[in-house]
């Protein structure tokens, strides 16, 4: 049986390359300054650094969840000093607003600026691929992808140039961060940590939480 036509493989292989693309300009950063932060930005270092805004820690843990887009910040840390700070319960939804901001502001701009971007850089067809995609196994993506560094940012772009449904987008946005973010708020505000449990929770949360809601966007 004949394999796929080029044209057909070249097409396949787009979404991977502009996946890879974004994946290298987000993971620069983190490769050079990702060890740094991360020793200041431990779950005690970064209670202390949030408790010392005062009142308004809580902003300050929302942009340091945001300037993930941009800079290694090492989320988990950030939502488990959020648990230290304020709660399990608190913490969680602070942490959670966090993750949400973050993914709607790369979603956007890379909607609006991205694509154009893009298809004037590779033309029309470029991007055919990763619209289906998306559209087909965009929910799963976001949903699973939150609490994977690097990645989550990445899925957040990429769905965001295929011009997902917003709705759909923010639902499952909403599965993966809420889950992640009460999880380690959680083990935050309790004084421990458990990687493999928080692992498996957070992993397996958004899967279920998408799964249920899933079929109210079928088209």
């Amino acid at each position: 049986m004949a394999g796929p036509e080029p044209g057909a493989r070249r097409a396949m292989l787009w979404p991977l390359a502009i996946f890879v693309t974004i994946a290298l300009a987000l993971g620069v950063p983190f490769l050079i300054w990702g060890e740094s932060l991360e020793a200041n930005l431990s779950d005690e270092g970064a209670g202390a650094w949030l408790e010392s805004y005062g009142t308004y820690a809580w902003a300050g843990g929302i942009g340091l969840l945001i300037a993930d887009l941009a800079v290694p910040v090492p989320t988990t840390a950030v939502m488990a000093a959020l648990g230290i700070v304020y709660g399990p319960v608190l913490g969680g939804l602070i942490a959670t607003a966090g993750s949400l901001a973050s993914g709607l502001i790369g979603y956007a701009l890379s909607r609006r600026l991205g694509r154009p971007l893009v298809l004037r850089l590779l033309g029309p067809g470029a991007l055919a691929e990763g619209d289906r995609l998306f559209a087909d196994l965009g929910g799963w993506m976001v949903a699973l992808s939150r609490w994977l560094p690097v990645v989550s940012e990445v899925v957040a772009c990429m769905a965001g140039l295929s011009r997902m449904r917003f709705r759909v987008f923010a639902a499952a946005l909403l599965c993966g961060s809420a889950p992640l973010g009460f999880v380690f708020a959680t083990i935050g505000g309790a004084g421990a940590g458990s990687p493999l449990l928080t692992l498996g929770l957070s992993a397996l949360a958004p899967f279920l939480l998408w799964a249920l809601l899933r079929p109210l966007f079928r088209k």
